[in-house]
């Protein structure tokens, strides 16, 4: 939806939608490094290089197993 400060109300079968945007300015965009992604990592932020990562360093197993908590 482009036109700015728009309501939008549609309904379709006993489903009702409503859609409003306003015009403002946006926030900073994040991306994913998922380069070393491997079947179950989980996200975590990495602030030295400020940014979110999924690797093999941080998996479902590795907070199950050997979690340090």
């Amino acid at each position: 939806m482009s036109t700015p400060n728009k309501v939008e109300v549609s309904q379709v079968s006993e489903v009702t939608t409503v859609e409003i945007s306003t015009v403002g300015p946006q926030g900073p965009s994040s991306t994913i490094n998922s380069d070393n992604a491997v079947d179950d990592s989980i996200v975590y932020y990495h602030q030295s290089s400020g940014t979110f990562k999924a690797d093999a360093t941080t998996t479902k197993l590795t907070l199950v197993d050997g979690g340090n908590f």
